[in-house]
């Protein structure tokens, strides 16, 4: 039987059975630190397919940092078949600084597949597309939303697609929205290279959300089983199908002032309903922001003053028959329910 070949990255071999964090080379800063892009590689005994994980791609996107931090840590990656690598931070600097953006205001995720001679955003791309993106079959990149706005745990796969799709469904959010895909995106330079990526959104941006976290690491696990890579010993099973949106929108602020929310992520409002009030300081002008059609709230925005134009709810079309309501009330329960590990192996 031919044995199975190390895995190369970086640089480095990794031995089949071997797992180690490798040290990406970014760049060195004004005062001489290097800045580096680090990612754990787990090359198994066993041969399968190689998948990465991302997150922190915009730096304050802390939730995907702690789905990586945990997945790391779970007994199932012991016996791994195939390859995981893990990124943990993508973009160092704009993670350090607290900020979406690089030190250029670059928004990473418009960069890719990059440039090895181009500006600081387009060198990062570059090295994450080669050495990562090109060595990979599939990828999962987790994101928040932005400061001040937060998303319900959902999937975001390229229309047509029906093999993400199948794995999106594996995935289990509670919501997959069919979502053209972005030029420049990592997500629009992956499919170009021939990987398919799945984009996880959920939570807000620099604060931590317990059912975003637990939601991002069984959704990992589940398609990691699915590919073959892990057993099924402690991967949560999905009980119920994700709901699936094939068109969103957002609705904006009528004017500026005070917003007042009446309905959050997750809920299912029928055209007309009141989902918010934008008052002036004074009160003397009140205007209402109400449902166009029957549709699932994806995401809101958190910061109370608006000016005129702000988005305030991210909402998607659904069908009434879809009984959405009783799917994300019982898509909580169980995940509140669901033991994904123990105590010792999350801290």
């Amino acid at each position: 039987m031919t044995p199975r070949p190390g895995f190369e990255i970086g640089g480095q071999t990794l031995a089949p059975g071997a797992r180690r964090t490798v040290d990406l080379p970014v760049s060195v800063l004004s005062d001489h630190t290097p800045v580096t892009m680090s990612a754990h590689v787990i090359h198994g005994r066993r041969k399968g397919p190689v998948v990465f994980v991302t997150a922190g791609i915009h730096g304050d996107e802390v939730i995907g940092v702690e789905i990586v931090r945990r997945l790391l840590n779970l007994p199932a990656l012991r016996s791994l078949a195939g390859t995981l690598i893990a990124i943990p931070i993508v973009n160092a600097f704009g993670f350090l600084n607290l900020s979406r953006y690089l030190p250029d205001r670059r928004d990473l995720n418009r960069c890719f597949p990059g440039s090895a001679e181009g500006s600081m955003a387009a060198r990062l791309a570059h090295l994450l597309t080669e050495e990562v993106v090109a060595r990979a079959d599939l990828g999962i990149d987790l994101h928040s939303a932005a400061i001040h706005r937060t998303n319900l745990p959902q999937v975001r796969v390229s229309p047509g697609d029906e093999e993400l799709m199948r794995l999106a469904r594996v995935f289990a959010a509670p919501v997959v929205l069919r979502s053209d895909l972005r030029e420049g995106s990592l997500r629009d330079t992956a499919r170009a290279m021939g990987v398919g990526m799945l984009l996880y959104e959920a939570g807000e941006g620099l604060r931590f959300d317990e059912t975003a976290v637990r939601a991002g690491v069984a959704g990992i696990l589940r398609v990691l089983h699915d590919r073959g890579m892990i057993a099924a010993k402690g991967v949560p099973r999905a009980r119920r199908a994700p709901l699936v949106c094939r068109a969103s929108r957002w609705l904006r602020a009528p004017q500026g002032g005070l917003l007042r929310t009446y309905r959050s992520e997750g809920d299912v409002v029928d055209k007309g309903d009141i989902l918010a009030v934008v008052s002036d300081p004074f009160g003397e002008i009140e205007t209402q922001i109400t449902a166009p059609e029957h549709g699932i709230i994806l995401g809101r925005a958190v910061l109370p003053v608006v000016n005129e134009g702000n988005a305030v709810f991210h909402l998607a079309a659904i069908a009434p028959s879809d009984r959405a309501g009783d799917r994300i009330g019982a898509w909580n329960a169980e995940l509140e329910a669901e033991r994904l590990f123990d105590e010792d192996e999350i801290l």
